[in-house]
């Protein structure tokens, strides 16, 4: 069941999405090479708690940790780790989520670890692109099919494939509500967007092909051919006055 949001929650979600956004920055500023992830999830953690806030993810269905970091080939649900050093033409996705006021926010992005290659540059700058065109169709009476059609087709118009077996989703008291919104489909399908309807919208797009695999640690996804992967997301608001981006100043 589709949970619409009223104006004082929308309000409420929009503070947790702004504390979200203000960790990713201050994650984003400890990116190098030599930093290790499990430095970025310590950091994320602090900030988080720092404002009075929870870390949405650790604990969630047995989760260690406050982030997840996915390097390169990694798709999402990189589990962060005292081995595992960032390299300089790395690229590393960082989705976080914070609980306020009993309210979720949810975000990810994938940066350059310094200066990255033009293929994998260009990987990041159409993902963040899908997520942009995704979010423009979230308007009243256009179907969730809207959504997924418009990452679809920009992501395999640049010969990049969207990963089908990982979906965003709706979000408010819950991190995961209905409805799951995948990241391919046929425009005029699915639900109706209505004003209220909160979603979490994350393309996650493959250098290569679409199909994944669960590493043995039983959270960290991968690309099969293990090639790279991008994701990018934000929690989003259908209003009568379109979309709000509620994890964006």
């Amino acid at each position: 069941m589709v949970i619409l949001k009223t104006l004082k929650e929308i309000e409420i979600m929009r503070e947790a999405g702004l504390l979200n956004y203000a960790c990713h920055e201050e994650v984003r500023k400890h990116i190098a090479p030599g930093v290790t992830t499990w430095e970025l999830d310590c950091i994320a953690e602090k900030f988080i708690r720092g404002v009075g806030a929870k870390p949405a993810f650790k604990g969630y269905m047995g989760y260690p940790a406050t982030i997840n970091a996915s390097i390169n080939e990694e798709v999402v649900h990189g589990i962060p780790s005292k081995d595992r050093k960032l390299k300089k033409g790395d690229i590393i996705s960082i989705d976080l989520g914070v609980i306020w006021k009993d309210y979720f926010a949810d975000s990810a992005n994938t940066y350059p670890v310094e200066e990255v290659s033009p293929d994998l540059q260009k990987l990041i700058n159409v993902t963040e692109e899908c997520l942009k065109l995704g979010i423009s169709q979230m308007t009243v009476n256009n179907h969730l099919g809207d959504v997924s059609n418009a990452i679809q087709k920009h992501a395999e118009s640049f010969g990049y494939s969207v990963v089908r077996d990982l979906v965003g989703h709706g979000i408010g008291r819950r991190m995961h509500e209905d409805p799951k919104v995948p990241n391919f489909g046929r425009k005029g399908t699915g639900i109706k967007l209505a004003v209220g309807m909160v979603l979490a919208i994350e393309p996650m797009i493959n250098m290569g092909k679409y199909q994944i695999d669960i590493l043995n640690d039983k959270w960290t996804v991968v690309t099969r051919d293990r090639k790279p992967s991008a994701h990018f997301e934000h929690t989003v608001a259908v209003t009568e006055n379109g979309p709000k981006i509620l994890t964006a100043p």
